[in-house]
């Protein structure tokens, strides 16, 4: 297959309109998800909260607002085709004048401080954060995914031993979940990350985000886990926006990888109600 080349403001053009779209549209796999739980849920103030993310989350898609007022990191997945050069600019710098674009055009709350310690803004929500894989072809998938930091502030890493098994995963989830009580903004969608290293095991539970709710693990026995442990999760009680009921998650989803003989690391990542991503394909 022959080079093709793609220029750097292309990729900044996707990652602008896909900003924009995730900051203000919530995926209609959530959506719809969100209209199932209001007819499934138990409690009644559950079910006012759940109408009323509906309806927020219906205006900001007609007035073209943001869904939440914490307009999050800028996570961004670019899965690039080998066949692909990039031509006439460098890849992070093309990303984050999208972010930074689509940040001030869609006013959306600038949340990024240039250093964890002097905690100074940099005025424009970048950098992204840039999570790359190179895969087969001549196109660039971009999906960006803004962050807010309620539901990730409870997500968790834990490196346990083989010995732990299932059991213990299933501790680290349901004890995750249920310390973050309403903190995250639940109904939740939960990312379990498993193998791999400390640092792979919380990547794969970010992209465990990405899964479209209700496609199930392809693997029988961790599809049957996932629905196994949501059931658990839901039996807590939280409910919506943590007022009770039988909806404390919308889904949960698990993503494993080969990891060393004497390692078991678990990474849960809690996603809350307005989980938002968007993508846009450059072929």
């Amino acid at each position: 297959m022959a080079i093709r080349s793609i220029a750097a403001s292309q990729i900044e053009n996707a990652v602008y309109q896909a900003a924009l779209e995730a900051n203000t549209r919530l995926p209609a796999d959530i959506m719809h998800a969100l209209e199932q739980a209001e007819t499934a849920e138990s409690s009644e103030n559950g079910r006012k909260v759940l109408r009323l993310l509906l309806e927020n989350a219906r205006l900001a898609a007609e007035q073209v607002l943001p869904i939440c007022q914490d307009t999050g990191v800028a996570i961004v997945f670019a899965d690039v085709g080998q066949e692909v050069h990039l031509v006439d600019g460098e890849w992070e710098s093309a990303i984050n004048r999208g972010i930074a674009a689509a940040y001030r055009d869609g006013s959306f709350r600038c949340s990024m401080v240039a250093d964890p310690l002097q905690r100074a803004n940099t005025g424009d929500n970048t950098p992204a954060l840039i999570h790359w894989q190179l895969v087969p072809g001549s196109r660039v998938t971009i999906t960006v995914m803004p962050k807010g930091f309620g539901s990730e502030n409870m997500s968790r890493v834990v490196m346990l031993v083989p010995s732990d098994g299932i059991a213990g995963i299933r501790s680290v989830i349901i004890e995750t979940v249920k310390s973050a009580g309403p903190n995250a903004c639940p109904p939740l969608i939960v990312g379990v990350g498993i193998g791999g290293t400390q640092d792979h095991a919380a990547l794969l539970a970010k992209k465990a985000l990405l899964r479209p709710i209700g496609v199930a693990h392809p693997g029988a026995q961790t599809a049957l886990l996932e629905q196994q442990w949501l059931g658990e999760i839901n039996d807590l009680g939280i409910g919506p926006g943590g007022f009770g009921g039988n909806t404390t998650a919308l889904a949960l989803h698990i993503e494993t990888y080969a990891t060393h003989i004497a390692g078991l690391p678990v990474a849960v990542q809690l996603g809350c109600h307005a989980l938002r991503r968007s993508t846009i394909i450059v072929s």
